[in-house]
């Protein structure tokens, strides 16, 4: 299949980062080998998306630095970046809402590279950024390298820039890049529990964007897949991506061994480790934040239930 005919896609993780770590990165990698290898997809963008701290999670550190830590640890990368506009917000977003927004994000992609009408109206018709991106379609044909978001890496600049200057083939297929959540089987999982999603947000999720799912030993996603209608319904939109190199870090672990004075060398990237040790993120003290604390999602969707 010439590459003309292939689906662009960007893949989009959102989660607490707390801190960003080598398997975080490895998921990407991870996740394009795959995509790319199927003969029909070209993973062209991948964004990191923080959570905000209205999250409420347990030991959940200040998003500052954890975008920070982020963008440390992408910052050679060539084609994952950062996006704060989820850590900036006042109240917890839905991932839902974040997914439509990044669909935005990956329009000026698809403007940078040919203006197509139609795909254009596809687009515009999916996010609920419909008015204000409509009234800045023609100004950034003509003007601007992209859609600029709040805190979004300044290589993306230079980089579209560049992808300005190169003459591209009309594109042949029917739609434009495509957005795709990204996650670790956990993600998957925690569909099944009451109230932490909800379930039209599920169906928006693997129905209209859909989920490159990157498994763990131990982790039985298929199974789950099958126990669950709406995400068995939605199955061709579920990409499951074996981890063969098996990779058992977690963030979780590396505040333990932190909290333990133990050594995450190798662990995560040096320059997040020298962000943590510089700073003193993690201890005992940032462990206990939240304590008690019901998660965001949890209690909101247990209060709109009872409403």
């Amino acid at each position: 299949m010439e590459s003309s005919e292939k689906t662009d896609v960007v893949l989009l993780a959102c989660g607490s980062f707390n801190p960003i770590t080598n398997m975080h990165l490895r998921l990407f990698e991870l996740a394009k080998d795959y995509m790319n290898g199927t003969g029909k997809y070209r993973v062209i963008k991948g964004i990191i998306s923080p959570v905000g701290d209205a999250y409420k999670k347990k030991g959940l550190i200040s998003a500052h630095h954890r975008v920070i830590m982020a963008e440390l640890a992408t910052k050679n990368s060539e084609w994952v970046e950062v996006d704060t506009w989820e850590s900036l917000q006042k109240d917890w977003v839905e991932t839902a809402k974040v997914l439509s927004t990044q669909n935005i994000y990956s329009v000026k992609l698809l403007l940078n590279a040919s203006c197509v009408a139609g795909t254009l109206r596809h687009f515009l018709s999916t996010s609920h950024h419909q008015e204000k991106l409509g009234a800045r379609v023609c100004d950034h044909q003509q003007d601007s390298p992209g859609l600029e978001r709040p805190g979004r890496k300044r290589k993306w600049t230079e980089q579209s820039q560049e992808f300005n200057q190169k003459k591209f083939p009309e594109p042949k297929t029917k739609d434009g890049p495509k957005i795709k959540l990204l996650c670790g089987a956990d993600i998957l999982e925690s569909f099944g529990v009451p109230n932490l999603w909800k379930s039209e947000d599920i169906t928006k999720i693997v129905g209209d964007y859909g989920l490159i799912c990157v498994t763990r030993a131990g982790n039985d996603a298929q199974k789950f897949i099958y126990e669950s209608d709406v995400l068995w319904k939605h199955q061709n939109n579920i990409h499951l991506v074996n981890e063969w190199i098996t990779n058992d870090i977690s963030s979780t672990k590396i505040r333990r061994a932190l909290r333990r004075g133990q050594s995450i060398r190798y662990l995560v990237p040096d320059l997040v480790r020298e962000y943590i040790e510089k700073h003193n993120l993690y201890n005992s003290e940032t462990e206990e934040r939240n304590v008690g604390v019901i998660l965001a999602p949890l209690q909101r969707n247990t209060a709109n239930a009872n409403s």
